[in-house]
C-alpha cells in the first residue's frame, strides 16, 4: 500500500463501513483537535469511545474515557490514533493482543510509522496514515463545500446541513487537483508581473 497517497475509494470504503471508532488520545479540553474529532464524528453516527489513561473517570459527550483499548471491552471497528509519531508502535502492539482485531488503523494528521503500519497490513488491518478522519469525511460528503473550501467533489446538488447522528454520502464523484481556470490565469498573471 501507498500511504504517500490514498484513493478516495479507500477512504469512502473504510468510512462507510466502520460503526466504532476508539480514539487514543482523546481529549475533553475543547479547543484541543482530537475533541474537535471526536465530537464532530459523534455527532455523524458514529460509536465513539475516548482512550486516554489520563482522563479515566471523566468522560466525553457523554462517553466514559477508558484507560486502554483492552479496557473497552468489546470490538471496535477503527482506532484513531490521536498521538505523535513516537507512540504509534505500542497502539498498534495493544491493538494486535486484542481478541478481535480492528479492521481500520488510523494515525492522525502528522501521524506516521511505517513499520507500525507494515505489522498492522500484515495481520488484515487497513492503515491510514497522516490523514484526519473528521476532514475526510467532510471532504468526502462535500459538507467542508459549506465552509467555502473546495472539496474536489462533483455534484449538481449541494451537501444537506446534517443533524445529530446523520450520515452523509460520501459517494460523490471525486476530482483530482482542485485547479481552475480561474486560478490557473491568478498563477499565470502573477508570473508575468514578476
Amino acid at each position: 500500500m501507498n500511504h504517500d497517497k490514498y484513493d478516495d475509494d479507500y477512504i469512502r470504503s473504510i468510512l462507510n463501513t466502520v460503526k466504532s471508532i476508539a480514539m487514543v488520545g482523546a481529549s475533553p479540553v475543547n479547543v484541543r483537535p482530537s475533541y474537535f474529532a471526536f465530537k464532530y464524528l459523534a455527532q455523524r453516527g458514529y460509536d465513539m469511545i475516548p482512550v486516554n489513561p489520563g482522563q479515566v473517570g471523566k468522560a466525553l459527550m457523554g462517553k466514559p474515557f477508558v484507560a486502554s483499548l483492552a479496557d473497552i471491552g468489546r470490538p471496535v471497528d477503527m482506532i484513531d490514533i490521536f498521538r505523535n509519531s513516537s507512540h504509534i508502535m505500542p497502539v498498534v502492539e495493544e491493538a494486535l493482543k486484542l481478541p478481535t482485531l480492528p479492521k481500520v488503523i488510523w494515525m492522525q494528521l502528522g501521524a506516521r510509522d511505517d513499520a507500525a503500519a507494515a505489522k498492522a497490513e500484515a495481520a488484515g488491518i487497513k492503515v491510514v496514515m497522516n490523514r484526519c478522519p473528521k476532514i475526510e469525511y467532510g471532504r468526502l460528503s462535500s459538507e467542508i463545500a459549506w465552509m467555502g473550501v473546495n472539496s474536489r467533489t462533483l455534484s449538481s446538488k449541494r451537501a444537506p446541513i446534517p443533524t445529530q447522528g446523520m450520515r452523509l454520502s460520501l459517494n460523490r464523484v471525486s476530482v483530482g487537483g482542485g485547479s481552475t481556470s480561474a486560478s490557473d490565469r491568478a498563477a499565470r498573471d502573477k508570473t508575468e508581473l514578476t
